[in-house]
């Protein structure tokens, strides 16, 4: 087993998606393959971890509905928080 790269995000980080998310299977409460999260929603990273084969970093995100989904460094981006604040997606006013 290599070892871990250094991941780019931390834990209680605002993160946008860059893709769209969809159900793996890890959400039975969800129909397979819904969406889960839309690209540009916001969420905050509540964990990393680490995915053994590969060593590379996995962030546990919270988006809004408390629904947390697990997620690749490519499936992120970093958010800057806009000047009025608060969770939504990237470019919603409120």
């Amino acid at each position: 087993m290599s070892e871990m790269r250094q991941p780019l995000f931390h834990i209680q980080q605002r993160v946008s998606c860059s893709v769209d998310l969809f159900n793996d299977g890890s959400h039975p409460e969800r129909e397979a393959d819904a969406l889960l999260a839309a690209a540009g929603t916001v969420g905050e990273i509540v964990n990393v971890g680490q995915h053994v084969e590969s060593s590379t970093p996995v962030y546990m995100v919270e988006f809004p509905g408390l629904m947390i989904v697990g997620c690749l460094e490519e499936e992120l981006t970093h958010f800057d928080f806009p000047l009025s604040g608060g969770m939504g997606r990237v470019g919603a006013s409120g």
